[in-house]
């Protein structure tokens, strides 16, 4: 076992990825103070900063890489096991270990707040963190996205608090969120997703009740209790269950995040401020002054010809019908034209259908290459098969064969348009370019 309070130096392999980075910040900073070093195969403004805190970052993945005095080496579940670091570590015999272990493990002394769930989490992590932030509770928070601080203007996805409560993403992929001991565990809902790994629905409702289990007797479960695919996972677990569907504001909150759905992750955030005695007054007014997170919806600027730019993460059905909904309401008569880059061969091949029906709010669908991550090529499915699907459905459809290609085709938008790039991929950097 890592003793990580006598642990001088370590070693992030993949240090550029969103929760990685967190806890690198969280071991440069002062509590822990630990000399920090890291790879990626894309330096980013991420790796930047945390070369600017005092990390030494390599690009690129090299067995030579591992300073000589590193203690501990961290890997992300991208990170395969030929990788050429964790093979050298291995060979070395230094102590290796997984991102949620080590999430696990620097949480442990911590009041620990959990927030969990297929879709809104991470907008929901946000929300528990800045209400806590504005009501004088200086939490510590690591949350799967950067988010904006209403007091400095600053974006991080880290940050470092006095007080003794941790606000922790907890990601289901892989059953990692299992290394988390929470006080509080909030389940913002549950669907079929990561399903190059789960088995299906019930294999997911399996994790989070293993998860829910670990509450303690004096701790807290914040679900939808009506949800019939919440029965199993909450049936037989010790913790006093609060359903957060009696916290849904009426009339809804004038939040700075649009959609119902952001309504039920304000419900979420408003239960847990009542299991910590947050009166209902200031909780609703620091939520008030949650600016939303990065790729959640998020506003990126004007074109030249006038239309409006938006970036958004979602890469699950749910999520985009969740998020076109919030767009159309907001937009109700302009036109929404989406650039989606599917995420995984498998998730777009298993939920084909499910995707072809998402765009209904949309009037125009951009679909660009699959973004495979940590999958190989599967030539069974494709972009063009999934433009296809949703050609079918009436929808105007074009599949592009390269940002480029999307780009010049998004070089017409006319003043007024809304034009949103989508997808847990790099389509982003489509919107950022048209802005240049």
């Amino acid at each position: 076992m890592v003793d990580l309070s006598t642990t001088k130096s370590v070693h992030f392999i993949g240090i550029g990825g969103i929760g990685m980075s967190a806890l690198a910040r969280m071991l440069l900073g002062r509590q822990w103070q630990k000399k920090v070093s890291g790879s990626d195969l894309a330096l980013s403004p991420i790796t930047e900063e945390l070369q600017k805190l005092g990390a030494k970052i390599f690009d690129g993945n090299r067995a030579g890489n591992i300073p000589e005095d590193t203690e501990l080496v961290v890997y992300s579940a991208a990170v395969a096991e030929d990788n050429p670091e964790l093979l050298e570590a291995k060979r070395r015999g230094v102590p290796t270990m997984t991102y949620p272990k080590l999430l696990g493990l620097v949480s442990r002394d911590y009041y620990t707040i959990a927030i969990s769930g297929t879709h809104g989490k991470t907008t929901t992590t946000g929300m528990v963190a800045t209400l806590l932030i504005e009501t004088g509770k200086e939490p510590t928070v690591v949350i799967g996205s950067l988010l904006k601080s209403s007091k400095t203007g600053e974006s991080s996805n880290f940050i470092a608090g006095m007080g003794k409560y941790f606000v922790a993403e907890a990601c289901e992929y892989k059953r990692s969120f299992l290394e988390l001991a929470p006080t509080i565990l909030a389940i913002t809902n549950i669907d079929n997703d990561h399903l190059d790994y789960y088995k299906g629905i019930a294999d997911i409702q399996s994790a989070f009740h293993e998860l829910a289990a670990k509450v303690p007797e004096n701790g807290f479960v914040v679900a939808n209790v009506k949800d019939p695919l919440m029965r199993p996972v909450l049936e037989g677990i010790t913790a006093k269950v609060i359903d957060y569907a009696k916290y849904v504001p009426m009339p809804p909150l004038e939040l700075q995040v649009t959609g119902f759905h952001n309504q039920l992750n304000a419900a979420v955030a408003l239960a847990v401020a009542d299991i910590l005695n947050i009166s209902k007054v200031e909780a609703v007014e620091a939520l008030k002054k949650f600016p939303g997170t990065w790729r959640r919806f998020e506003y990126k600027g004007k074109t030249l010809n006038g239309a409006l730019v938006y970036d958004d993460y979602g890469h699950h059905p749910t999520e985009i019908k969740a998020t076109l909904k919030a767009a159309r309401e907001l937009f109700p008569k302009q036109k929404i034209i989406v650039a989606f880059q599917p995420h995984l061969y498998s998730r777009t091949k298993l939920l084909l259908d499910d995707f072809a029906h998402s765009f209904t709010d949309a009037d125009e669908v951009l679909v660009a290459p699959i973004y495979a991550a940590r999958e190989p090529n599967d030539p069974s499915v494709s972009s063009e098969m999934l433009a296809q699907e949703i050609a079918k459905t009436g929808k105007k459809t074009v599949s592009s064969p390269s940002f480029e290609a999307v780009e010049s085709l998004m070089a017409k938008l006319s003043a007024g348009d809304i034009f949103i790039t989508m997808g847990a991929g790099d389509i982003f950097k489509v919107g950022e370019n048209l802005l240049k």
